[in-house]
């Protein structure tokens, strides 16, 4: 990628006339180039360049390309401790003032490098920190798939590709993305063992608030297989969790009762959590019978005659259950609903559902074959 240069000049002169404009705006630094060599010059230009990260005018720009430009034709394994330096002045100098420009400048210097240069993933985290707080996280990529291909082209080893799920994660909840970021945080708590699962028990705890508290979450059985989530049982969380996961209202009612504190410390609604517990009681009621009485789902969801209509038209909105009222019977009749739990029983039964239509197909094929020998 081509970098927009300070000045047309060679390496050498290039370095000279940084040194030359930052002393001129008032840089401890000399206008002399090193005898060390060109990444000795960078490494006083950078640790300068604060004077002018500081600067309004419109040269700035102009000089901190500059000084893109001179660390993207250094040998790598030169790179990367300047690259370090100009990645965390990016980030916290002036924080949240001018995040384009810093933005930019990360961003010249990401697309600059080789990409399976590891060191890139310094700058793709310092992207990610600007980004947040500028509400742009948009404009940087962090699809689960792109951010997994990086981990490899990189070589992360175990403790930097949790450092970089954890911000991608924490970026995509300040920006209110709570789908993605989710999925960023199973993918986290999935990539521990069981030697350090325990070292993931702060991960594992926010992950389950959060999925809790997102109102468009349902399903939460995958949760309960991930091994930092297993090493909290025992624990009111994962007593929560699992009641969430397969129990119905009555559960839920009985665990508040006991534990009203400790939900309110985990900055949950009770509101919110009895109809989520009402819609995922329905739904469990739904895939067992076909036709619900009122009278049953007044009972089991404690709510009064005058509530059923409406909370069946909610239920249906989430897309989790297919159902119409029968006004005159007063009951609920289910053409589907989502399971709550896809474990061995729920594959058994799809297996026996299509070996069912195996078998009605063949069936169905010797009967034309015996209208007609040809088909």
């Amino acid at each position: 990628m081509s970098v927009p240069a300070f000045i047309d000049i060679t390496e050498e002169d290039q370095a000279s006339e940084l040194r030359s404009y930052l002393k001129s705006k008032g840089a401890e630094i000399s206008e002399e180039n090193s005898e060390g060599g060109l990444h000795v010059d960078l490494a006083q230009i950078i640790e300068a360049c604060d004077v002018c990260l500081k600067d309004d005018d419109k040269d700035v720009e102009s000089v901190m390309n500059s000084i893109v430009s001179l660390l993207l034709i250094l040998e790598t394994e030169k790179q990367e401790a300047l690259i370090e330096s100009l990645c965390e002045k990016l980030v916290k100098f002036r924080e949240g003032e001018r995040p384009s420009l810093r933005m930019q400048l990360l961003s010249n210097l990401f697309h600059g490098m080789d990409e399976n240069t590891p060191v890139r993933h310094t700058v793709y985290c310092s992207l990610i920190k600007v980004a947040a707080t500028c509400n742009a996280i948009a404009f940087i990529p962090t699809e689960l798939e792109q951010v997994r291909k990086w981990i490899t082209d990189w070589n992360l080893n175990t403790e930097k590709k949790h450092t970089l799920l954890r911000l991608v994660y924490e970026a995509l909840v300040d920006c209110k993305k709570g789908e993605a970021a989710a999925k960023v945080m199973v993918e986290l708590l999935g990539s521990y063992t069981e030697d350090n699962a325990s070292q993931a028990r702060v991960d594992a705890h926010r992950c389950i608030v959060r999925a809790l508290k997102d109102p468009s979450t349902y399903l939460f059985d995958h949760l309960l297989i991930l091994k930092p989530v297993r090493f909290l049982e025992g624990e009111l969380i994962h007593d929560l969790l699992t009641i969430f996961v397969s129990a119905k209202l009555a559960a839920y009612v009985k665990f508040y009762q006991s534990n009203k504190d400790f939900i309110e410390s985990l900055g949950l609604s009770h509101e919110q959590n009895m109809e989520k517990m009402r819609l995922l009681t329905f739904m469990g009621m739904a895939v067992e019978m076909k036709e619900i009485l009122f009278d049953t789902m007044q009972q089991e969801l404690q709510i009064g005659a005058e509530e059923v209509e409406a909370f069946v038209i909610d239920a249906v909105r989430t897309k989790m259950v297919y159902c119409k009222i029968d006004q005159t019977q007063r009951k609920v009749v289910v053409s589907h609903s989502t399971h709550r739990t896809f474990g061995k029983q729920q594959w058994q039964q799809l297996f026996d559902t299509l070996t069912s239509w195996k078998q009605n197909l063949s069936t169905v094929k010797s009967s034309l074959q015996t209208l007609s020998p040809t088909a």
